[in-house]
This record gives C-alpha cells, sequence and structure tokens, in this order.
C-alpha cells in the first residue's frame, strides 16, 4: 500500500480569524482541537467524544480544521500524524488557542507546526 499523499495546509498569511474561530466553533471540531493541545498525535486516534462517528465525518472534520490553519495533518508510514499549529496561530493571533482551548501544558515550550 502507497504512503498517504501529502496535504495542503495554507500559510499563515493566508489564514484569517473569521475562519479559525469557524473551524473551532463546531463542539466536535473543538473537541479534536484540544485532543491535541498535549501533542501531536495519529490520527487513528483521534475521536470526537459522544460516541462513535463515521470515518468519513472525521475526515470531513479534520479537514475544516486543516484548511483553517488550526491543525497539520502529515503522512507518517501508512497513517497521519495530527497536530495542533499552536506556534503559528499564537504568531498571528496572540491568545487566541488559550482563550478557547485552555493554556499551553506546563512545563511544555514548544509545539510541533
Amino acid at each position: 500500500m502507497p504512503a498517504a499523499p501529502e496535504l495542503q495546509h495554507p500559510e499563515m498569511s493566508d489564514v484569517a480569524l473569521t475562519d479559525v474561530l469557524f473551524a473551532l466553533s463546531d463542539p466536535a471540531r473543538l473537541d479534536l482541537a484540544r485532543q491535541l493541545v498535549d501533542g501531536p498525535m495519529d490520527m487513528a486516534a483521534c475521536s470526537a467524544t459522544g460516541g462513535p462517528v463515521p470515518k468519513a465525518t472525521k475526515s470531513h472534520q479534520l479537514k475544516v480544521l486543516r484548511e483553517a490553519g488550526v491543525v497539520r495533518n502529515v503522512p507518517k508510514g501508512r497513517g497521519r500524524l495530527l497536530s495542533l499549529r499552536r506556534d503559528e496561530l499564537d504568531a498571528v493571533f496572540p491568545g487566541l488557542l488559550d482563550s478557547v482551548l485552555g493554556p499551553r501544558p506546563a512545563g511544555d515550550g514548544s509545539r510541533a507546526g
């Protein structure tokens, strides 16, 4: 089986605050983003709370987050690794993610992104 293809991620200069807020306005997407606060995780391990969701629904929710510039979704073997673009978003919209997702975990000064 071939490796997963690279996906397009917006440059931070192209990310609009309204797109980020829209992406985080959905409870399922907000929950997915909160799961990434502690660091990157395998896409298969991410799941919205509230019960099982179809794979297509989860893929759509992650696509909205990626296209809004909230997460980075990169191939890792035959799977995908998700990470919150926290440092990049903090540079453009200081304090936004702390307000929406909560503060950074203590002792972690870096984030994948």
